[in-house]
């Protein structure tokens, strides 16, 4: 069936009563979208973080009456919506529609991401298989996109990896599938954690693959330490993800934005030989290797 959908930008504040009452005016389905390009990463457990400007979209039938949707509306939000915008969808497949827009994407030279509903276009590539999902983290956002291109270039055979904020578990199922014997996944959401043990049984290597929380976590060392969160975190953090990396290992960190490396950068260079800084977009990543004295 065909649809009439209205978007309504709000704030994170007032999102949550715009939804309520598109849903109590009989919505079929209502979703929130960030309003101005502010990315969100790893959420305490429990919190469900909304974009400072959100727009909230509602799908009503097609045949349904715009002008009194609004002025319901008005009556029922304080404030009410300042800005408003109605759609007309045509009738389509929407799941399919939806599959369509996540294709394979290649890192580097070996490694490709790619749906389990798409055909891989290398068969003999390293071919992730990754849908998705809940938890943060297919490939599509420069900070892991960064991460994903080093490990590429990496030579991880034989090595141990620790991804600390691992999200989906892309990063460790990749070093995995690059040639790692051992890697282990930290997050604060269990939620992550589900979907990282998911997406390592999907790819063939639950059986190297730890994960816990980070209360739980081994202590130990590793060859190669990863951590792709937010700049704040890495800074207070880099005693513990440091600590972690075996004199001679390699740490790679990401979730940087340009303005905030030379901090990121001083929290470490003192025992890591930094590389030189790479940058996507608007976002950039730190690397080195851990000092040996």
């Amino acid at each position: 069936m065909a649809w009439l959908q209205l978007h309504i930008p709000t704030t994170a504040e007032h999102a949550e009563a715009v939804e309520d009452a598109m849903l109590e005016l009989g919505a079929s389905a209502v979703s929130l979208v960030d309003g101005a390009d502010q990315p969100l990463f790893e959420p305490p457990p429990g919190a469900t973080p909304l974009w400072q400007e959100t727009i909230v979209s509602a799908l009503f039938p097609a045949d349904a009456d715009a002008q009194a949707l609004i002025a319901a509306l008005r009556q029922q939000l304080d404030p009410p919506p300042a800005d408003y915008r109605f759609e007309q969808l045509v009738d389509q497949a929407w799941e399919r529609a939806w599959m369509d827009e996540f294709n394979p994407m290649r890192f580097g030279e070996r490694l490709w991401i790619v749906p389990s509903w798409a055909d891989a276009p290398d068969p003999q590539a390293i071919n992730l298989k990754l849908d998705p999902g809940l938890a943060f983290g297919t490939g599509t956002h420069e900070t892991t996109a960064l991460c994903l291109a080093w490990l590429d270039g990496a030579d991880l055979g034989g090595t141990t990896v620790l991804d600390f904020g691992c999200g989906s578990g892309v990063l460790a199922i990749a070093a995995l599938l690059l040639g790692a014997e051992r890697a282990v996944a930290v997050d604060i959401d269990p939620q992550a954690l589900l979907a990282t043990r998911s997406n390592a049984e999907l790819n063939g290597v639950s059986g190297r693959l730890e994960c816990y929380l980070p209360q739980e976590m081994p202590g130990g060392v590793y060859d190669v330490v990863l951590a792709n969160i937010l700049a704040g975190p890495l800074v207070t953090l880099a005693p513990q993800l440091i600590g972690h990396c075996r004199p001679g290992g390699r740490i790679a960190l990401s979730g940087i934005l340009r303005e905030q490396a030379e901090n990121v950068m001083a929290a470490y260079r003192a025992e890591v030989t930094l590389a030189p800084l790479a940058v996507r977009g608007d976002w950039t990543r730190v690397d080195g290797i851990r000092k040996s004295t």
